[in-house]
């Protein structure tokens, strides 16, 4: 059995994101590409988004601090503190309104 502080590494995201020019920064706790399961800590500073992109399976975030925007073709969703939002099946976007970081869950077909 394996336990996480999600609440620390949220936190260490969020540092490294800040630290990073990009805005973002990630790690994976459970899982891999090779498995069914992956679950990442992920951070973006406010203002920074993962660019469109898709996924081939099904996924949440669960938006651990901060305020996040959820962008899939004309439609939006906000998610914040402890908000889960299921993530669309086409190709979509990640924005941080601020600082934010959140669980991303995907399983894979």
């Amino acid at each position: 059995m394996e336990k996480f502080s999600l609440e620390a590494i949220a936190r260490a995201q969020l540092k490294a994101a800040r630290d990073a020019g990009a805005g973002r920064s990630a790690s994976t706790v459970i899982g891999g590409h090779e498995r069914v399961l992956r679950q990442t800590v992920m951070a973006l500073t406010e203002g920074s988004t993962l660019g469109e992109h898709g996924h081939g399976g099904e996924a949440t975030l669960l938006v651990w601090s901060g305020r996040i925007r959820l962008i899939a073709g004309a439609d939006t969703w906000e998610g914040r503190n402890g908000d889960l939002l299921a993530v669309p099946a086409t190709s979509h976007t990640v924005e941080a309104l601020e600082d934010s970081a959140f669980l991303l869950t995907v399983a894979m077909a």
